[in-house]
């Protein structure tokens, strides 16, 4: 049977303070909502419908083409989001997976799981219930005698002995499409004045159709995130998760709760990562690398072997095996350290390429330069790449040694096994095994201080 998923990525979220929608505040690097797509795809929804409002524009934006669009132009409620999707969801026989966008930690089997108990029971409903031991904020499930689901209460409307029930509602469900019959005949008769999709399933009880409960085992998964502090407790948990993960597959992780890896991620076996290291976006790791302390790395692919020191910032360069950058280096977009290459301390390379076993350092920079093997790029050396206007190419040929302190004005090719004077600003072609020096000649002026000083 086919499987929809309507996520209900309306709301304001007001207790965030912030004019992002909530659903797109970040978690371990993502947008909250893009770990609910991810889920029901997982699960099996073959179709999936994003319920926007506020912000709607943006949603749709970060949506992209992941799932139909439709919207809540007033947002007053879970049963009057789920009810603008109704006309989407004409002659629609399958089964409506229902979950709201802040929920970034289910996972895509216990939604599959809950699905397929859903199928069993051949119920009009489904709601997917846990225990907490703090249920506050939560809509309590209420069952009579027989264990049978009798109504859901939300917290601000339960009486006090209702508020005493751990057993919650987790907001997602599973329905036949029944339930956009009694969706219209849902009532506002509540403190917050809304149309509680809860209210949906008293109604199907109410028709004499079966509504069934699945408990979720781990609380953990149906968190929502309301504040910035349920936002940090989500970030958190999914760090963990993908620290236990890599542990599993023979990383080290030396202090996982101190080390920050996005869920993109991938680390080879025998990797070592120390703590305050910062692995994002779609950053990829090979076998054997140490990496840190200090560190952070986007969208970087490291080889086998490579050793990042602490302090250095990586950011969509690439290392091959056996590579070293650091301490304190920065690597930007378009830098590829070839094998055996080494980059230093305070050198920042941009857009170039360092040869095998090349090294530069320290305290260099290095912009739109491609320097050969065996190259040796003295303390201080500047590629002078940009002229106010344009970008200009550097190339360093095969074993050049480089003097300390050198300014090489782009365009600018010094030859294969060339030497470079120190201190020299060099602004012309160096063939092949020549030495270039540019500097002026030095002067000592006898007794300069002592007059100076009269």
């Amino acid at each position: 049977m086919e499987l929809t998923a309507v996520i209900l990525a309306a709301g304001k979220g007001t207790r965030m303070k912030s004019r992002l929608p909530k659903v797109l505040h970040k978690v371990a690097g993502r947008p909250m909502l893009d770990f609910v797509l991810e889920a029901v795809e997982q699960a099996g929804a073959s179709r999936i419908i994003a319920v926007v409002g506020h912000g709607g524009e943006e949603v749709a934006t970060a949506v992209g083409n992941r799932a139909e669009i439709v919207w809540q132009r007033e947002q007053l409620g879970t049963g009057h989001a789920l009810l603008q999707a109704r006309e989407a969801l004409a002659g629609h026989e399958g089964d409506i997976l229902v979950l709201p966008g802040d929920v970034p930690l289910v996972r895509g089997e216990t939604l599959r799981s809950f699905w397929q108990a859903h199928r069993q029971k051949g119920a009009a409903a489904t709601v997917l219930t846990t225990e907490l031991e703090d249920p506050t904020g939560y809509g309590r499930i209420v069952r009579d005698a027989e264990g049978r689901l009798r109504r859901i209460v939300e917290h601000k409307d339960a009486t006090p002995a209702e508020r005493e029930i751990k057993e919650v509602n987790t907001g997602i469900y599973c329905f036949r499409p029944v339930v956009f019959q009694v969706l219209p005949k849902i009532r506002p008769d509540n403190v917050q004045k809304e149309y509680y999709l809860t209210d949906a399933v008293d109604l199907l009880l109410q028709e004499g159709l079966e509504v069934a409960c699945f408990k979720g085992e781990n609380p953990e998964e149906f968190l929502g995130i309301n504040d910035r502090r349920q936002l940090a407790e989500a970030e958190g948990i999914i760090r963990r998760r993908v620290a236990e993960k890599l542990m599993e597959a023979g990383v080290t992780i030396l202090a996982p709760a101190l080390t920050f890896i996005d869920p993109g991620v991938q680390v080879g076996a025998d990797t070592i990562i120390y703590p305050f290291t910062f692995l994002e976006g779609e950053t990829t790791v090979g076998e054997g690398c140490v990496i840190g302390p200090w560190s952070r790395l986007k969208d970087a692919v490291l080889g086998r072997e490579v050793v990042i020191e602490g302090g250095t910032v990586v950011i969509g360069a690439r290392l091959e095996d056996g590579a070293k950058a650091g301490p304190f280096a920065y690597l930007r977009p378009g830098t590829v350290l070839r094998s055996g290459a080494r980059v230093g301390t305070f050198v920042e390379v941009k857009n170039s390429v360092v040869g095998p076993e090349s090294k530069v350092p320290h305290l260099s920079y290095i912009g739109d330069a491609e320097i050969g093997a065996k190259v040796n790029v003295g303390a201080g050396t500047i590629t002078c790449n940009y002229d106010g206007e344009r970008k200009w190419p550097t190339v360093i040929e095969d074993f050049a040694f480089i003097g300390s302190n050198t300014n090489l004005v782009a365009p600018v090719r010094v030859g294969r096994g060339a030497y470079i004077g120190a201190g020299s600003t060099i602004t012309k072609d160096v063939p092949p095994e020549a030495l270039g020096i540019a500097r002026s000649r030095q002067v000592n002026i006898p007794d300069w201080v002592k007059r100076k000083r009269r």
